[in-house]
């Protein structure tokens, strides 16, 4: 059975789930006011992975991950470019969705954008306003009373008494307690705005997860994510609004990736490390990028470096290797029995369902590719059925579907490498050169190409070679 981390009971435990087989789950997905960075990359990484092993083992998940696109954010960065907030959160939507087919990643079944649901927003508001949990300022903004929910800072563990210590209210805002968050902005001047029975404004930014989420999952569903980040005060502040709402348990688990760091410090734009996806995407295939964040547990911390993510390409490298000198069973007319990975395949569902340990179950693929290249040629039907046993199980999270040779041959040329012809042309001169017994000409040529990355690998039937060397 399946078990995950709680952050809200800070355990482990079996995923129960309010219909059996099928899991509701929502994450919180992209402010649009810029492009996606490797923070989000690893949150997209981490949930594709989920959805991909839940459906993978049977269940049946409806995956909602929503679109910020108002916020203060994007009415800033608007203003600084002289833009409007549609035309800057539609810019960036659409490259954020670039990003996302790049990496390949599934698509999520519902993709709520906040600025479609202002209508339920509005709707969640009244009601808070009706149960007495929100409030409405002297400055027109509606404010979420925060001393009416018992169990505020249960998710973070922190406390309100300790929050409200040294805090303050900023002159200009009109809430009665410094923890009170707003639920919906008065407008101000050329802003967006929409009309609501407190007058033009627009949503704050935690109820906009709140209304979509349960519009689109109900009151209750099975599990929220999201980067750890958010924990506080988002998340806090979207179980108080929604359970004060609706009366009832919002999600019953909540489940939160870790912090990126770059070259050992938070990737921050203040500190000159902050990198955008496109950016890292231009250096490393995508499949590396994946491979990268999944070695690592998704609740600790990610520490990016080139050295880290050479040594990830590498890696990954090793394992299509396997697959391209493992015979096709299909082609060779092998059978492969059922059971023949029993052994492999428990091991790596064991580690997968404690709390998806992908470093674990990453490892037992390698122990795959190594009895694999092991059985080599003396055994090539063992040697196939742990080929499509590597092949299968990496599709579970998303690894080792795309063709070996490839996936080894592709990459450089566009950042200044030996195209695949120039590469083939210098193989044929080294192969003429052995068969005239030039080996000095011959050794010259590999030398050549070791010095551009590439690797070769000489067997009876020819000279194979590979990116990365």
């Amino acid at each position: 059975m399946l078990h995950l981390y709680n952050s809200l009971s800070r355990q482990r435990e079996a995923l129960h789930t309010l219909e059996p087989g099928q899991v509701r789950l929502y994450v919180c997905g992209i402010t649009v006011y810029d492009y996606c960075h490797l923070g989000h990359a690893r949150f997209l990484v981490v949930f594709d992975m989920f959805v991909r092993y839940l459906r993978a083992t049977g269940w049946q998940v409806r995956y909602v991950r929503n679109i910020t696109d108002i916020d203060d954010k994007i009415i800033k960065r608007a203003a600084e470019i002289g833009q409007t907030p549609a035309a800057i959160a539609e810019r960036f939507a659409e490259a954020m969705a670039e990003d996302e087919a790049a990496l390949g990643l599934i698509a999520p079944d519902v993709e709520p954008r906040a600025t479609g649901h202002v209508g339920e927003i509005i709707a969640m508001i009244e009601r808070l306003i009706e149960r007495g949990a929100a409030y409405v300022g002297d400055n027109g903004d509606v404010y979420y009373d925060v001393s009416t929910f018992d169990r505020y800072g249960a998710l973070s563990g922190r406390r309100p008494a300790e929050l409200r210590s040294g805090a303050r209210i900023a002159v200009n805002e009109a809430k009665d307690d410094p923890l009170d968050f707003v639920l919906w902005k008065a407008a101000k001047p050329e802003e967006p705005s929409w009309d609501s029975p407190w007058g033009l404004g627009r949503p704050g930014w935690h109820i906009e997860c709140s209304a979509m989420s349960t519009h689109c999952l109900g009151n209750s569903f099975d599990i929220h994510g999201g980067g750890l980040d958010l924990q506080f005060p988002h998340h806090e502040n979207e179980i108080a609004q929604s359970e004060a709402a609706t009366g009832q348990r919002y999600a019953g688990l909540w489940m939160h990736n870790g912090f990126v760091t770059v070259d050992d410090e938070k990737m921050s734009k203040s500190l000159g490390n902050f990198l955008t996806l496109r950016e890292v995407l231009k250096q490393y295939d995508a499949e590396s990028v994946r491979y990268f964040v999944l070695s690592t547990h998704y609740r600790s911390p990610l520490a990016y470096n080139a050295q880290a993510m050479d040594s990830a390409s590498a890696a990954l490298a090793r394992l299509y290797t396997t697959l391209r000198d493992a015979p096709d069973a299909a082609d060779n007319g092998i059978e492969i029995d059922p059971q023949a990975n029993a052994e492999f395949r428990s091991r790596f569902h064991e580690a997968m369902e404690d709390d998806l340990n992908t470093p674990a179950a990453i490892a037992v693929l390698f122990d795959m590719a190594r009895q694999a290249n092991r059985a080599g040629d003396e055994d090539r039907a063992r040697q196939a059925a742990l080929a499509s046993g590597l092949r299968e199980l990496g599709a579970t999270i998303g690894l080792l579907q795309q063709d070996p040779e490839f996936y080894l041959q592709s990459g450089d040329a566009e950042q200044g490498g030996l195209a695949a012809e120039a590469i083939e042309t210098m193989i044929e001169q080294r192969r003429q050169a052995r068969a005239d017994r030039d080996f000095a000409t011959a050794d010259r040529i590999r030398d050549q190409l070791t010095e551009a990355g590439i690797a070769l690998e000489d067997s009876p039937d020819g000279t194979k070679w590979r990116r990365g060397g």
